[in-house]
């Protein structure tokens, strides 16, 4: 497939964090900075249809419910005019599940550097779905004295800070900050039993968006974009893409690749 030409293109990074670039359309749940717009992607992708040439996420839709997460790619091909690009980087379900079983058979035949390696993967498979609090078992293994530290940034890259990135696509509307029946529910959970107030946190944390919800590979993602409409659907490298001047923009690559981790891949409408 030819790349795009045109040099005024309109550009659309969806879930933004704090990794964008300035000539983008920046969207995330909160604003992180002046040119980053503030919306709860649950409620749609707020443009209208065949506005922009390229849309563009990084670890956004694992954190959708399936359901959710072919919505949200539909929305996509809406809101892209006709031959515009999706480029989609999410964790590699298959990338992970290859690293489990050959850790896995090395672990069997007494291999402790490959018992190390196992047990971030294990960490890698079920700590971002199925923890209960803040940056989990993942945190908690990043901030240890880890004895596999150059395995483990081969797989997330090296982090900046420990306040380990969270994509909280799944919180409500700010409105609730400032909604009178808040202070009535507030009143309500101080008549709750020690195990109810726990489940309730644990609820309110698993609907703020940090835990993966649905996971990736090859196969899963291509299908689902083909079954929302897209063609030419590509598998490509943090450094390649159909989109004119990427690497200039420095999403998924600043120094090093930011998320090692990924499978990335493009397609058009």
């Amino acid at each position: 497939m030819e790349k795009f030409k045109n040099s005024n293109l309109k550009l659309l990074n969806l879930g933004c964090g704090r990794h964008y670039h300035n000539d983008w359309t920046n969207v995330d749940f909160i604003s992180t900075g002046e040119k980053v717009i503030a919306h709860n992607l649950l409620n749609g992708i707020p443009f209208a249809k065949n506005s922009f040439d390229v849309v563009y996420h990084s670890h956004v839709l694992e954190h959708f419910e399936e359901k959710d997460g072919e919505n949200f790619i539909k929305e996509c091909y809406n809101v892209l005019k006709p031959k515009g690009i999706i480029r989609v980087a999410v964790p590699d379900l298959e990338q992970i599940a290859q690293n489990y079983l050959k850790y896995l058979n090395a672990s069997i035949e007494n291999d402790k550097d490959a018992e190390h390696n196992y047990n971030w993967t294990m960490i890698e498979l079920y700590d971002q779905t199925t923890r209960n609090y803040s940056g989990g078992k993942m945190g908690e293994y990043l901030k240890s004295n880890m004895p596999n530290p150059e395995f483990v940034y081969s797989r997330i890259g090296k982090p900046s800070n420990t306040n380990y990135e969270k994509l909280p696509v799944h919180r409500g509307s700010f409105f609730r900050f400032f909604n009178p029946m808040t202070y009535l529910r507030k009143a309500k959970v101080l008549l709750l039993s020690s195990e109810e107030k726990k489940a309730l946190k644990i609820g309110k944390f698993r609907m703020q968006g940090e835990n993966h919800l649905y996971m990736y590979d090859r196969f899963s993602l291509k299908r689902l974009l083909e079954k929302c409409g897209f063609k030419h659907i590509e598998i490509k490298d943090a450094y390649k893409s159909n989109i004119p001047d990427w690497n200039k923009y420095k999403l998924d690559v600043t120094n090093t690749v930011r998320k090692p981790d990924s499978l990335f891949m493009e397609a058009v409408k």
